[in-house]
């Protein structure tokens, strides 16, 4: 079977949602604040004591996509109709395709049990937690995290949605044992579509976009708490031509695409906003599958990444970090300065 199958496909339907931004964030708040009350109710009050803090705590901001045990209440600790309510709330961030990814990173658990046979490997130790009360004018988060899954949702007055840190992983990147899984590639587009781009460069172009020849061993910003703009930027969006460009603002609408589809109308629209021009694409590593590569795409405002190169490069790390706007600090720091005005207005 061709590693690229129907990439022009892939590249069609990821660009769709770049036709136009006509979804407004207010329904979705509005769905994920009712899916965030319904889950919450079915609790008892020990569940409710381990699956909501505070909306200041540092919890929320205690993400990470290694196996570990997490704050908030697992699918393990449910009974099936709180799983159920749980799961809905997941699909209340997420796109059909975003829900399918995240349910796929799930499953490779069940491969690595067959691998390690080791406890930690289980589809279900991923964390619900909610921050704050859920409303459609209060300012309020959640995140579901477990191994390679990190799910990250602010809403700034009920209606403003930031969607980052946004972490997917795979591992195995692609399922070479024998079973039900064989030859699944959960990160597959986002594989394919950043190799095809890489290979399409002339060797101008490879010497700006390929800035080194060894990968590096995960993502670079890690779980930093702020991510830092990395260097060297690479290839520029404006010295690509018309047709990279295609396969370009694909690959980034592949990252936004995970997300229900009023929140990456909202991101591409920022991009398209302030000009796909302020983009670059890096690579570095080898452009041959099954060696190990690494590239990222960036802005000012944000940078993605993608990692492959640990288990003998079938090992993906994939990220969507915003550099002021994580967890929604910016908008925060805006609300508490409108706030802290009106306040001083009444007095």
């Amino acid at each position: 079977m061709p590693r690229y199958p129907r990439l022009a496909l892939c590249v069609a339907l990821a660009l769709c949602p770049l036709i136009g931004f006509a979804h407004s964030t207010k329904e979705a708040a509005a769905e994920m604040a009712a899916a965030a009350r319904s889950w919450t109710s079915s609790l008892t009050a020990d569940q409710l004591k381990i699956a909501v803090f505070a909306f200041p705590d540092k919890e929320r901001e205690n993400w990470h996509y290694i196996p570990r045990v997490r704050q908030g209440l697992p699918f393990k600790a449910m009974t099936e109709p709180q799983r159920l309510l749980a799961r809905t709330l997941l699909a209340a961030g997420l796109s059909h395709r975003g829900l399918e990814q995240a349910d796929m990173v799930m499953a490779l658990e069940r491969v690595l049990f067959e691998i390690e046979h080791a406890p930690h490997r289980d589809e279900t130790l991923y964390y619900f937690t909610v921050f704050g009360g859920p409303g459609t004018s209060s300012t309020w988060g959640w995140r579901v995290e477990g191994h390679h899954l990190s799910v990250n949702f602010t809403l700034v007055d009920g209606q403003r949605i930031v969607a980052t840190p946004n972490f997917v992983g795979a591992n195995p990147g692609e399922v070479r044992i024998a079973g039900p899984q064989h030859g699944s590639r959960v990160l597959a587009v986002e594989e394919d579509l950043g190799r095809a781009l890489v290979l399409s460069c002339s060797d101008e172009q490879r010497a700006k976009a390929i800035v080194s020849a060894t990968a590096p061993g995960d993502i670079l910003t890690r779980n930093d708490n702020v991510a830092k703009p990395q260097q060297p930027p690479g290839l520029g969006y404006a010295d690509m031509t018309a047709g990279q460009q295609t396969q370009f603002k694909a690959l980034v609408a592949v990252y936004a695409n995970r997300l229900r589809t009023e929140v990456a109308d909202g991101e591409l629209k920022k991009i398209a906003d302030t000009g796909w021009s302020r983009l670059s694409f890096a690579w570095a590593g080898s452009v041959k599958p099954t060696e190990g590569h690494y590239y990222r795409i960036q802005s000012p405002d944000f940078v993605i990444e993608y990692d492959n190169t640990q288990n003998n490069a079938n090992h993906i790390h994939t990220v969507w970090r915003v550099f002021n706007g994580d967890f929604a600090r910016d908008l925060l720091q805006e609300h508490y300065t409108d706030s802290h005005a009106a306040a001083g207005d009444r007095k």
